[in-house]
């Protein structure tokens, strides 16, 4: 809208259903989202308004609650699911900390889809080919994009703690600082939009899929999760020994009661379960761990201050709010019902049958069906929808035939 709109307080509407739109621009039925399909109130988070640093022209963007007309939040907005996932714990004394770690891609431009993505060329005239991981080199051509990434953020005051160039080919990671999950869960947004503009500024194209790029690492969105009271900042993780709590043990107990029927939240799409499939660092589990990267549920090595849980399940294709959400929520549930966790796991493992994932969509989708426990935290409206607009997706999936099933099955009998 104009800046004379919004600036005179201008009430902008939105019909219901666009909050269930699926990705091909397509809606589930009518009855997903109130069969008059009436609008919604875009109410503009007054510390998320920005001027976009990288527009030839003065643009800006505001960051916005979907609110039902007659005031209360749509509980078919996941920005919403994640308020009330906070008040739910805010009602306990507690306050949540996250942190996300984003991997990405960044590729040359890709104007036919039946190709694969390619790196870009470098300052050298070659293409990267998988030997720059974790290097201090730029012969990859990209420090005038990177440069301005940094600019972007530091415009838009999104604090970064460390960037890196990952295992996959043209792959980086940032790791976003903890706080506010809400508030982080809007830097993560605003930071891959960030990546993409600036981007096709340069001639380039970032790609946040979870697995672009076959025989290759995919790319995560860890969740770094602690508690600390409201008040006092204590982490309720560790007592006044430096050890684990019982609230600790309890919040494993129900990241994995809840791993298996929220995987559809976490990993949304087809894709997502290429790099699941592989599951070196990309684990497909509801095991936890001290330090191991082949669990779904990780400890890193820390003081007792920092005592935290990192959900290694969700790609980087995960809507952030609602993957956080789902985490946040599943833990809360462990604490209020005092689950208790499995026993940890280290070094080399096979996973318990009990704590295996959904390793498709249509299995994930079908365990989200069947969850109780998450139309119980959720509501039964935003469960339904989701599942309907998902499930579109994968049917539209399912009407095209792959290169790989011309090549290696058109010759069988």
């Amino acid at each position: 809208m104009t800046a004379e709109g919004f600036l005179e307080g201008r009430r902008l509407q939105m019909a219901r259903g666009v909050l269930l739109q699926c990705i091909m621009g397509g809606y589930p039925a009518a009855r997903f989202y109130g069969s008059d399909d009436g609008d919604l109130a875009l109410v503009a988070e007054p510390s998320q308004i920005h001027a976009l640093p990288w527009s030839d022209e003065p643009r800006a963007l505001a960051i916005c609650d979907a609110d039902e007309l007659t005031g209360e939040s749509s509980r078919l907005s996941t920005r919403g699911q994640l308020k009330a996932v906070i008040a739910r714990y805010a009602a306990r004394g507690l306050a949540p900390v996250v942190a996300t770690e984003l991997e990405f891609f960044v590729f040359a431009p890709n104007t036919d889809p039946t190709q694969p993505f390619k790196p870009p060329v470098g300052l050298d005239g070659r293409r990267e080919d998988g030997q720059s991981a974790f290097s201090v080199s730029s012969n990859n051509g990209l420090r005038p994009f990177f440069s301005e990434v940094y600019k972007c953020m530091a415009a838009l005051g999104l604090p970064r703690d460390t960037f890196m160039h990952e295992m996959g080919v043209s792959q980086f990671e940032i790791n976003l600082l903890h706080g506010d999950p809400l508030l982080l869960a809007d830097q993560t947004f605003l930071f891959k939009h960030l990546l993409k503009e600036v981007a096709l500024k340069h001639g380039l194209t970032v790609v946040c899929m979870a697995k672009p790029l076959a025989h290759t690492p995919g790319s995560s969105m860890h969740i770094h999760q602690s508690i600390v009271e409201i008040g006092s900042g204590k982490n309720v993780f560790s007592d006044d020994n430096g050890q684990p709590t019982a609230m600790f043990r309890h919040f494993i107990g129900g990241q994995q009661a809840g791993m298996a029927e929220f995987t559809a939240l976490f990993a949304p799409n087809v894709n997502s379960y290429q790099r699941l499939c592989h599951p070196y660092a990309s684990p497909n589990n509801a095991c936890w761990s001290h330090d191991n990267r082949a669990a779904g549920l990780r400890i890193p090595a820390s003081s007792p201050v920092a005592r935290r849980v990192e959900n290694r399940l969700p790609g980087a294709d995960a809507n952030p709010y609602l993957a956080i959400a789902a985490s946040l929520a599943a833990g809360l549930h462990g604490i209020e019902h005092e689950l208790e966790p499995t026993a940890s796991i280290q070094g080399e493992f096979e996973v318990p049958d009990n704590l295996s994932l959904p390793c498709t969509l249509h299995a994930a989708l079908e365990r989200l069906k069947r969850s109780q426990l998450a139309k119980e935290l959720f509501g039964k409206e935003f469960i339904e929808g989701y599942i309907a607009s998902k499930t579109m997706e994968l049917t539209s999936f399912f009407d095209e035939i792959t290169p790989w099933e011309r090549r290696v099955l058109a010759a069988q009998a």
